[in-house]
């Protein structure tokens, strides 16, 4: 089967589950209402947007450049650097540090980057135990998943079905609370940081000015994971810059509003290498693997370029109806939702992936909700131009497409053809694409300028 046939039969069998239409529903109401709260605390949240949006697009014009002094910062204070062109051979450094590290155990804090490349994946494979520190992240784990959302891990998980789980896997009781079930996660992580010979984070922003990494978390693990390991691994993807460790006053509130609706996150912690000889906690060692992984793709083209500035809010995901009805596992892809449809066709190939350039309404409300404005719909549009042109599309489409054109570009079309015989033409939609669980609706026996001359007499 597929992608594209896969992505058609999947959103089929999720959009009709009422019960996971319910508990989306519910969290992303939730995330609704603290995010309007957070919003409130502006004075003028387009002014913070439009200048978070400059930084961002200056960022693009002299990647290059922060990227460089960057390394050259954090290199300066015993920080390695290493430059990765995609997973595998991000995977190939990694196998690398864990074998010479003798690694049997790494903590990992919640990272999208680190989905990116399959890591806990390439840790098994040498017999490194990976494990997830973020309450979310733990929780798919556990269920043998991968993230449903890129700051909400669980979303498509309520309380009961945790804590199932919870009692198929640890034998806690059928009914308990959200409070002892992370009061239990607890006391699992603190074995398992105080033994752990690794600790993984991502990066949220590197600050090419002092050479730092900017690890936003809301629960304490990205802190726990790195100061008990004598190893910290930073796996960041390169597009994470900015020029000035004072931007981060713009970033960080408007990441939390947008993420999670919080007037900031609760911890906000900058790593600038490894421990010092006077410093007690933290790692002996720091390494930061710098992934491209088809990110230069999209810097080369003229109009998805522009998709590097996201902050990964995940704003686009809540807002998008799309994302809403199908779920975020029905892309299949690391990053869903309209970022994730913008982005994949570059990272993981047109052939297989434009399809999801076409999962979407373009009813905007990306635009509106994105902190650093990109314009997702229309990257969305020039990536459906782009699929078109390597003929990707089906052939029927263009036929259908043609006819329709011929027949929308003059008004005569419309009052020639009698309204049965465009019912009649769209009738094979209720098998193709539209679904069988609607109805085309039927045309009207005479056009709409039929009618209006008509009344007109």
């Amino acid at each position: 089967m597929s992608q594209a046939h896969k992505f058609t039969h999947d959103a089929e069998a999720i959009a009709f589950d009422i019960k996971h239409r319910n508990t989306i529903k519910f969290n992303i109401s939730r995330y609704d209402t603290a995010v309007k709260k957070g919003m409130a605390r502006y004075n003028n949240l387009e002014a913070a947007k439009t200048q978070a949006a400059a930084i961002k697009r200056d960022v693009l014009r002299h990647w290059g450049e922060y990227l460089v002094q960057f390394e050259e910062k954090i290199t300066a204070r015993g920080v390695s650097v290493l430059w990765a062109k995609d997973a595998a051979e991000a995977t190939g450094y990694i196998e690398q540090i864990l074998t010479e590290n003798d690694a049997h155990l790494l903590v990992k804090s919640k990272s999208m980057t680190t989905e990116e490349i399959d890591l806990n994946e390439t840790a098994a494979r040498i017999g490194c135990e990976s494990v997830e520190t973020d309450l979310g992240e733990f929780i798919v784990q556990l269920a043998g998943e991968k993230p449903y959302h890129i700051v909400t891990p669980a979303m498509h998980k309520s309380k009961g079905d945790i804590a199932r789980l919870f009692n198929e896997k640890f034998g806690t009781a059928i009914d308990s609370t959200p409070e002892e079930m992370t009061e239990y996660v607890r006391q699992v992580l603190r074995k398992k940081y105080t033994t752990a010979q690794v600790g993984v984070t991502g990066a949220n922003f590197l600050i090419a000015d002092i050479g730092g990494i900017s690890v936003t978390e809301n629960e304490g693990n990205g802190l726990m994971t790195t100061a008990f390991p004598k190893v910290h691994i930073v796996i960041a993807g390169i597009e994470k810059i900015i020029p000035e460790m004072k931007q981060l006053g713009l970033f960080y509130p408007l990441l939390a509003a947008h993420g999670t609706g919080q007037q900031i996150t609760a911890y906000n912690t900058i790593f600038t290498g490894p421990r010092l000889t006077n410093e007690v906690d933290g790692p002996e060692k720091m390494i930061v693997i710098m992934l491209d992984n088809g990110r230069s793709t999209v810097y080369a083209d003229n109009e998805g370029y522009e998709s590097l500035a996201c902050i990964r809010c995940g704003a686009c995901l809540n807002g998008c109806p799309v994302y809403k009805t199908i779920g975020g596992y029905t892309y299949d892809t690391t990053y869903s939702g309209p970022i994730g449809s913008v982005l994949t066709p570059f990272l993981r190939g047109f052939k297989d992936f434009s399809h999801l350039s076409f999962a979407s309404s373009l009813c905007g409300r990306c635009n509106e909700v994105c902190p650093v404005k990109i314009p997702l719909t229309d990257i969305l549009l020039s990536n459906r131009r782009k699929a078109v042109e390597q003929h990707l599309r089906p052939v029927v489409e263009k036929w259908i497409m043609k006819g329709f054109g011929l027949m929308c570009s003059k008004r005569i079309g419309f009052d020639l053809i009698p309204g049965f015989v465009k019912s009649i033409g769209t009738y094979p939609f209720n098998f193709i694409g539209w679904g069988p669980r609607r109805s085309m609706p039927l045309f009207a026996s005479k056009s709409f300028s039929q009618q209006y001359k008509k009344k007109q007499k």
